[in-house]
């Protein structure tokens, strides 16, 4: 009975892993052979590794990686694609995430850009960073709609919020005044405040001329390139290829 009674007192508290661990214990002579103190050390272990995995959980749920799989381990560096693996495996812990700067990630089709953002994306949440992956196209029609349904200020809000904002596609089309205008905001909010990972098939060098009006175009710009990690990927196969082979 008391036991009983301490089980529906901890998950009253919420420690659903530390009376998950407790059942194990009553269940299993071993852990008859340890102290209180031990079995209260393991007992607190257990409910910090399911809060933790939970977190994780919610972390990559909320981010909506289109390969939420993509694990930074499960990176290929061995096919030629001008990839350093110096250069991903340090971004991989973090620093510029906290540090406040950007990642940019250019290449050709098939190149594996978004799985790297997505492995990056992966990477912040493992951290416990806010991480939220769109694609241009649908933020930019995300942002038209709020703006037509009076939550556009709550969005822009929202975006500002996230650790690691993902903008994958990004170039695919040159963009009209209000798109070039709605982005500025986005990264007004977020410069200098949060980090922005951005995945485009466009070279840097021709955004200036995609945004459109110049003064908006060094304004955005500036507030992604001048402290951004860039990767440049040139593989001559798409990635898409590769594994289809290897299946």
């Amino acid at each position: 009975m008391m036991l009983e009674a301490t089980l529906t007192k901890m998950h009253r508290l919420k420690l659903h892993g530390m009376a998950r661990g407790l059942e194990e214990q009553t269940r299993q002579a071993v852990y008859g052979d340890l102290s209180f103190e031990e079995r209260l050390g393991l007992l607190v272990d257990r409910e910090m590794t399911e809060r933790d995995n939970r977190k994780l959980a919610n972390l990559l749920k909320g981010a909506k990686l289109r390969h939420a799989s993509a694990c930074p381990e499960d990176i290929d560096f061995r096919t030629p694609r001008g990839l350093s693996k110096d250069a991903v495996l340090s971004l991989c812990q973090n620093s510029w995430i906290t540090t406040r700067q950007n990642v940019i990630i250019t290449g050709p089709t098939g190149s594996g850009k978004t799985f790297l953002a997505c492995a990056l994306g992966v990477s912040a949440c493992r951290a416990g960073m806010s991480t939220y992956y769109q694609r241009l196209p649908r933020l930019l029609q995300e942002l038209h709609i709020a703006r037509a349904d009076g939550t556009y200020g709550k969005m822009l809000a929202r975006l500002a919020k996230y650790a690691v904002l993902i903008i994958d596609d990004w170039g695919l089309a040159k963009l009209t005044d209000r798109e070039r205008r709605d982005i500025l905001e986005v990264l007004e909010d977020r410069h200098n405040i949060s980090s922005t990972i951005i995945s485009s098939q466009i070279p840097m060098e021709k955004w200036h001329d995609l945004i459109g009006d110049p003064t908006i175009a060094d304004a955005v710009l500036d507030r992604l390139i001048h402290n951004a990690h860039t990767i440049t990927m040139n593989a001559k196969d798409s990635m898409r290829k590769i594994l289809a082979k290897k299946d």
